[in-house]
């Protein structure tokens, strides 16, 4: 009997991005090839830790953890650039702001350069990411991780997801950007045995991104 794929055992790099809401970049990166976990949650306030619905003056945020021999940290700016509201028109509220938030050096170097790149391309629009140090990472409600793979009840319960693996289990990363069609049929067809689903859940999901792909990413 296969076992769900939670757990992968390689080194891995961390990105740290704000895009706006966090769903839509949950299952965006969750699909991606490189990508082996995700999480969603706040950072970049001086708040302290979220209590409640109050999340401060902190960010929405996603902690992705990635294989830096399956996928750069510039592919994933280039999928940050691409995918959310980076103009002066992102700034409705903190909470949803564009943010950058690098982990070392390197990173600071080419998130900068990207940030130059992608206004060169702009021409009356400024564009709004903060670069900014990695703080402190508040994980988001349980609820909140995963939110589109949670969505489908009876699925997410067979992959006895448990708090800790919402934040942390490869499958989930996964399936919450294929139930909405990011990755594609192709890509998942490639690996679908791989992540320890069984028969029905692969034909499940087959019929979810036949719906899906090409969608829109929306929270």
């Amino acid at each position: 009997m296969r076992q769900p794929l939670h757990h992968i055992d390689v080194p891995f790099e961390k990105a740290t991005f704000g895009m706006g809401c966090y769903w839509a970049c949950d299952s965006l990166f969750g699909a991606t090839k490189g990508v082996l976990r995700t999480r969603v949650g706040y950072a970049g306030g001086t708040t302290g830790a979220p209590v409640n619905k109050n999340i401060g003056n902190h960010v929405e945020v996603i902690e992705i953890d990635y294989d830096p021999t399956q996928i750069t940290y510039a592919v994933l700016l280039e999928l940050f650039w691409k995918n959310h509201e980076y103009r002066v028109s992102a700034r409705l509220k903190r909470e949803y702001m564009t943010m950058i938030m690098y982990h070392n050096a390197e990173q600071r170097r080419l998130a900068e350069a990207s940030m130059l790149d992608q206004q060169s391309k702009e021409k009356d629009d400024a564009v709004a990411t903060e670069i900014v140090p990695v703080g402190i990472f508040y994980p988001a409600e349980n609820h909140n991780q995963k939110y589109r793979l949670l969505g489908h009840v009876d699925l997410a319960k067979d992959l006895n997801l448990t708090p800790e693996l919402l934040q942390t289990s490869h499958v989930a990363a996964r399936l919450n950007g294929y139930l909405v069609g990011v990755g594609g049929m192709e890509q998942f067809e490639s690996e679908s045995e791989q992540l320890g689903l069984s028969d029905e859940q692969i034909q499940y999901v087959k019929n979810c991104i036949m719906q899906n792909e090409g969608g829109s990413l929306i929270c």
